[in-house]
């Protein structure tokens, strides 16, 4: 074999590589073992020869080979260094045969995804903040002042309930705005909805009980619940949000019900004050849970936020559950969960064997925000600028979709929904006008898949990153791409 030529063809298949004689030669040999191209059996060439035909130094071809050899590609004989493992083509083809992913991993890579380009939001892209309107220089000052405080102590995994000054603050703003019945020591910082879903799912159910999600509802908690093995039950949504009958709560009672009473996902109606005694009633009775997603509450456009389901009694059966993506920015990575007071030991001992805490710096940055009034300022602003974005989007679906949409009269939050009047599907019109670079959300994907549940058929449009004098033309670049569907 003509060792000068492998190490070329092998160079030559890595453009931009700087790799030294040494590294060349182990590497080229190393792969030319695992293809199949040097057998078992094979004796190397002697290290001085080697080098000699190489022109390069003895130790350059022992690095390579000692290499080698410990890591059991070679062994020495009383012949030399001979080959002693090979990995033939087919046996590369054999082991690439891997099995399949689970079946909810194959549903979830099926559903649309839509997440801009390099971090930048898509237009029409839901659940992405204004992030130009973001205060960065004092959110700066925060982090700065965050990082003087911290020491040597902190570097460690930290409390496994979340830095205490954030799960102060946390409970302070909770309480005053929200309404919500629970001191420092309730609150549990995690790394985002999702993470709080998923310990929910697994720390307040066992395989096989029942969760009912609202229907539709947010994909995060279908998929968590799938995956701790529970039994999903989809409840239709109407206009005063979840709508179990007493047949649902007869025939399929649940374990775990998980809401989004204040801003529904994603049709955006509110739970009513009496559906939310009713539903916390026979909860109660049941010996079952709440799991109230407190989504996109701090962003009512008209009047104050409405009071939390945690705070309507004492000691509920309800996890309350928070983010500061939506808020904030959704790189922060930062969340919250709420329990009651009794089993906060207890659910304290299993988030700490479940999960771990970090980005020390970054919890106390936020608690300073909070504490400070900055994130109350933060809020006021930003409500304002939704709701001109808002009223800049609605008035550009009027001007130019008028005829193919019909826009809910829901006015909160960063996304508005339409329902498809035009005679095509929604996921038809997502999977074209993707090829345009218009990303718009299908109603349909949030629907639950099974027999007899109700189906949308339309749009969820952020329009947080739609700046007003944008709306009139990104509204009518998406109303006329549908018009071409229709022809």
């Amino acid at each position: 074999m003509d060792y000068g030529l492998l190490m070329s063809s092998f160079a030559s298949q890595a453009p931009g590589r700087k790799l030294t004689q040494q590294s060349l030669l182990y590497e080229s040999l190393r792969h030319a073992i695992l293809n199949g191209d040097i057998r078992h059996g094979s004796q190397l060439v002697p290290t001085r020869a080697l080098a000699e035909q190489l022109g390069i130094a003895r130790n350059s071809v022992l690095y390579a080979y000692e290499r080698l050899a410990e890591e059991g590609f070679i062994a020495a004989s009383r012949h030399g260094s001979v080959v002693s493992c090979v990995a033939t083509p087919a046996a590369d083809a054999q082991a690439a045969a891997v099995p399949p992913v689970s079946r909810l991993a194959q549903r979830v890579a099926g559903l649309p995804r839509d997440r801009g380009t390099r971090g930048i939001p898509s237009p029409f892209q839901a659940g992405v903040p204004a992030l130009d309107e973001f205060p960065v220089a004092q959110w700066r000052t925060s982090m700065e002042r965050a990082w003087r405080a911290v020491d040597t102590r902190d570097l460690g995994y930290g409390n496994y309930a979340g830095h205490p000054s954030l799960r102060r603050a946390v409970a302070e703003y909770v309480r005053v705005s929200r309404g919500v019945r629970c001191t420092a020591e309730q609150v549990f910082i995690t790394s985002g909805t999702h993470t709080s879903l998923d310990l929910c799912a697994r720390m307040l159910a066992d395989p096989g009980d029942t969760a009912w999600l609202e229907n539709p509802g947010y994909q995060g908690a279908r998929i968590a619940f799938q995956a701790a093995g529970l039994n999903i039950v989809p409840i239709p949504v109407d206009a005063a949000g979840l709508a179990p009958t007493l047949a649902h709560w007869q025939r399929t009672p649940p374990r775990l019900v998980y809401i989004t009473p204040s801003h529904q996902y994603p049709l955006g109606s509110v739970l009513s004050l009496e559906r939310r005694w009713s539903i916390i009633d026979n909860i109660v009775e049941r010996g079952a849970w709440i799991i109230e997603d407190d989504y996109d509450s701090e962003l009512r456009h008209s009047g104050p936020p409405l009071p939390s389901v945690q705070g309507l009694r004492d000691a509920a059966p309800v996890v309350y559950l928070g983010t500061f993506s939506k808020t904030m920015f959704p790189a922060l990575r930062i969340g919250f969960m709420i329990v009651p007071a009794s089993l906060a030991p207890e659910i304290g001992s299993v988030i700490g064997e479940m999960s771990r805490q970090g980005r020390v710096a970054d919890q106390i940055a936020l608690a300073d925000f909070i504490e400070s009034g900055k994130y109350a300022r933060h809020l006021r602003r930003m409500r304002r600028i939704y709701q001109q974005r808002r009223e800049a989007m609605v008035s550009a679906i009027y001007t130019h979709m008028n005829d193919l949409v019909t826009v809910s009269s829901d006015g909160s939050g960063m996304h508005l929904t339409m329902r498809l009047d035009a005679p095509l599907l929604d996921r038809d019109v997502s999977n074209a006008l993707r090829d345009q670079r218009i990303s718009v959300s299908p109603l349909s994907t949030y629907c639950h898949q099974g027999e007899g549940a109700e189906r949308y058929n339309g749009f969820m449009l952020g329009y947080a990153g739609v700046r007003p004098e944008m709306a009139d033309r990104l509204v009518g670049e998406l109303g006329a791409a549908i018009r071409v569907l229709m022809r």
